[in-house]
């Protein structure tokens, strides 16, 4: 059985061959997605050389947090975050993924502004219209964009998605409309919002949203093993 160490080391080689097989060149940032996975196994992922951790649960997180899990890489909310628990995440972690309403944007604002400081933000897309998702529909992302532009304390710094599972390992259309709706996005040069990151791409399918163009991939049961 592969120790996380040898799974990081094989994510980070076939994260390598796809960027390559596409002739992209920028770094993809490796988020170890952690729910389920206890403090001792992240503090291997971390000694592994992941990019950073990503939690998706609020009370995981803390619990996690106050065992020190993620001492030496940044900590990312990677799951649905609830307006009430939005003072548990924003100043701890170093960017949220998963602003997916301008209430949870307005929540997150309130918040930094309480601290005195800007929290890095991703705003989610909902690509494929998914009843049971959350986030923007792209018709409604540029709208959207516009009054986060107007938060002071909020900095979009760019997008993200979790497309429906890939019918084939061909099967990237979801991942190349968010690669250029994030290019679209860029060009338009929205005062206050950034598009640094297109955060896409899992254990299963994190090959084809690299070639696609995704800098954030999101990985946990290929690096941690079937969640119990």
């Amino acid at each position: 059985m592969s120790t996380i160490e040898e799974r990081v080391a094989d994510i980070r080689r076939r994260v390598a061959q796809a960027a390559d097989e596409a002739g992209l060149s920028a770094p993809v940032t490796l988020v170890a997605a952690a729910k389920t996975a206890d403090a001792a196994r992240v503090r291997e992922a971390v000694r592994a050389g992941v990019d950073a951790v990503g939690e998706n649960r609020v009370q995981e997180m803390c619990e996690k947090d106050a065992q020190s899990a993620y001492e030496g890489v940044p900590l990312h909310f990677i799951g649905r975050l609830q307006t009430n628990k939005v003072n548990k995440v924003v100043g701890r972690a170093a960017l949220i993924h998963s602003v997916d309403t301008l209430g949870l944007a307005d929540a997150v604002e309130r918040c930094a502004r309480s601290l005195g400081i800007v929290q890095s933000v991703l705003v989610q897309v909902n690509i494929a219209g998914e009843a049971s998702k959350g986030g923007f529909a792209p018709v409604a992302l540029v709208d959207a964009l516009k009054t986060m532009s107007a938060l002071g304390h909020i900095r979009v710094e760019g997008l993200m998605c979790i497309p429906p599972p890939l019918r084939s390992k061909d099967d990237t259309q979801y991942f190349v409309d968010m690669r250029q709706l994030h290019i679209d996005i860029s060009r338009k040069r929205i005062h206050n919002i950034r598009m640094d990151f297109l955060s896409m791409g899992m254990s299963d399918d994190f090959e084809q949203a690299v070639r696609a163009g995704a800098n954030i991939i999101r990985v946990g049961s290929a690096l941690f093993g079937p969640r119990s």
